[in-house]
């Protein structure tokens, strides 16, 4: 076996082990609502979830994944050693947030730290701006969406339920949170396991592996279990941020946050946008708690996650361009 394969087989063993991180940092973000308003137990909750995660290639295609691997990087600058030290810029500002509990981006450390990489090595005539307007256009409307979706989810559900038993509306509420638990891990797992598929596969075209960017059913496979697995962990220092200190839920708020989120996700994943789902979710559960009151939401602790996400792609990137730098030096 070649030096240049084990670099490879090494590179794709450092995509999973992001795509696993994305799938702890982020599993707070598929489990929190529903943890919360203690519809299901913690281990219940990341088992549901993981199993959605793992089971959303079969219904989303591969558009993110397109959008990540060669929509937003000149594939033509991109080598193993590029694309090591993009993720490693991602893995270790996904720890430092995890951490520090804040539900910022996987998805933006990602990108952030791939671009870093690819602009150390290329400068930023390496950047494909056309690439970037949807995503970074995202970052400003996906908690804005979710937010809205939420407060009218809520306005909704508030009038279906009116003049009804709190018990019967809790009851009913439990049953559709599972089913909203289910539809927004779908969508994570479709959104957010496509863009390690992107990393892997832009590997294995620079490398000559293959000789079409398209994405390989192996590759697939293998993001979704990283991502699933990672949701099985738990981040559990994320679940007590997204889940109580943002506003107080009960089964029929989280079932709205979670509806708004799917929604706002399964529409991003088909226009292939690199969205993120902690934005989304974010957004939904601060609208559905503005929906019964501006008060119920704590917004000093949302402000503290908004300034998560402003810095999340400038300090990926950054750390990215030092982690390039380093393995090319380390390679010379």
């Amino acid at each position: 076996m070649t030096t240049s394969l084990i670099l490879i087989i090494f590179i794709i063993f450092i995509a999973l082990a992001f795509d696993f991180t994305n799938g702890v940092h982020d599993s707070a973000n598929s489990i929190a609502t529903i943890v919360s308003t203690k519809v299901l137990t913690p281990r219940q909750a990341v088992i549901w979830a993981a199993f959605f995660n793992f089971t959303a290639f079969l219904i989303f295609g591969t558009a993110v994944a397109k959008t990540i691997g060669k929509g937003m990087i000149d594939i033509n600058i991109v080598t193993p050693l590029v694309i090591l030290g993009g993720l490693l810029g991602a893995i270790i500002w996904n720890c430092i947030t995890w951490y520090w509990g804040l539900p910022t981006s996987s998805s933006h450390a990602l990108i952030g730290g791939y671009a870093g990489a690819a602009v150390a090595k290329a400068g930023f005539e390496s950047i494909i701006l056309a690439g970037w307007y949807k995503t970074i256009l995202f970052i400003a409307l996906a908690p804005v969406i979710g937010m809205a979706l939420g407060i009218i989810f809520m306005i909704i559900a508030s009038w279906a339920v009116n003049h009804r038993s709190l018990n019967g509306v809790n009851l009913w509420s439990r049953r559709t949170q599972l089913i909203s638990a289910a539809l927004y891990s779908l969508g994570h797992g479709g959104n957010d396991a496509q863009k390690t598929m992107g990393i892997i596969t832009s590997l294995l075209f620079s490398a000559g592996l293959i000789s079409t960017f398209s994405i390989p059913l192996w590759v697939v496979l293998l993001a979704q279990s990283a991502i699933a697995l990672g949701t099985l962990m738990g981040g559990w220092r994320i679940v007590k941020t997204m889940g109580n200190k943002i506003t107080k839920l009960k089964p029929l708020d989280g079932s709205c946050a979670e509806t708004a989120s799917a929604i706002s996700i399964f529409i991003a994943t088909h226009l292939g946008v690199p969205v993120s789902t902690t934005h989304v979710i974010t957004g939904a559960i601060s609208g559905v708690g503005a929906a019964k009151r501006f008060s119920a939401v704590r917004w000093g602790v949302t402000l503290r996650i908004v300034w998560a996400w402003l810095f999340t792609i400038p300090a990926a990137a950054a750390i990215g361009a030092c982690a390039y730098l380093i393995v090319a030096l380390l390679e010379t």
